[in-house]
């Protein structure tokens, strides 16, 4: 039984460790793509390792682009994004778990039908609002459509559902109003849920393509998926470069990732704990 057990643990573990190596593989892959030549990048059979670090794909994107720019467009664009959600989703959350108000089950499955339409579906509407606004080819236009969520309405309503009724009632006892109990007591206490959404939100924006690239025409107004894509040739690509722009622009993320995986990996599994 013994050794069985051992034996049934190091299959357990190896296919795990299949599972890792697999995913971490294009993002290694990537990394290493970065540092070789163009020649290494299309060689048939495939270079793995380049034969001597080389900056040339570096060079190129910092150089090619107005990439220092184009980074602060893409921060300034996924912050907006992330502080406006949190706000508004926060308080229609709070709004649909904890107040009645007339017509409030029509209004939230209203909310709710928006996951089921394509967001390509919205497309059009959006850019017609942008253009009626003259703001077209401005930063403004990166993050006003995506200032509201309907998933990040449902994600926080369902934290403040598993709260406790009794923590509320507590707080108007002690002389709070409906908005400092918001504030004070229930907010803080879907920390995990704000996290969760703050990273969910944060990597959405900060991987926007399709939408930075039909509102804005001009490079310095582009974020960073957006402006890597047109490093892309008809017949040649520079695919150090691209690979170089690619790994500086994922940075961000593993980053924000690392430093709140706990949170993260809490809120997303306490999700559905009731509603």
């Amino acid at each position: 039984m013994k050794n069985k057990f051992k034996a049934s643990k190091i299959l357990v573990y190896a296919i795990l460790i299949a599972g890792v190596l697999i995913a971490i593989f294009p993002f290694i892959w990537m990394i290493l793509t970065s540092f070789k030549t163009n020649a290494e990048a299309l060689s048939i059979p495939p270079v793995i390792f380049p034969k001597k670090i080389n900056w040339e794909g570096y060079n190129h994107v910092l150089t090619g682009l107005p990439f220092l720019r184009i980074y602060a467009n893409t921060v300034i664009s996924a912050l907006v994004i992330v502080a406006a959600q949190l706000t508004f989703c926060s308080m229609a959350g709070y709004a649909y778990a904890r107040i009645n108000f007339p017509f409030k089950n029509i209004l939230f499955t209203a909310t709710l039908a928006v996951l089921m339409v394509p967001g390509t579906f919205f497309i059009l509407p959006q850019y017609r609002i942008i253009n009626k606004l003259g703001l077209l080819n401005t930063i403004p236009a990166l993050f006003l459509p995506n200032l509201f969520s309907a998933m990040g309405t449902f994600l926080l309503r369902q934290f403040f559902l598993s709260l406790p009724q009794e923590l509320e009632d507590a707080a108007y006892i002690d002389g709070c109003n409906r908005g400092k109990a918001f504030l004070r007591i229930m907010l803080p206490l879907i920390k995990p849920g704000l996290v969760s959404l703050g990273i969910l939100t944060f990597r959405f924006a900060w991987n926007d393509l399709m939408w930075p690239m039909i509102v804005n025409t001009s490079t310095e107004k582009m974020t960073l998926s957006a402006a890597l894509s047109f490093m892309q040739g008809q017949y040649l690509t520079d695919f150090p470069g691209v690979m170089a722009g690619a790994f500086m622009a994922v940075i961000p993320m593993i980053v924000i990732f690392a430093i709140f995986q706990k949170q993260f990996i809490e809120g997303v599994a306490h999700t559905g704990i009731k509603g």
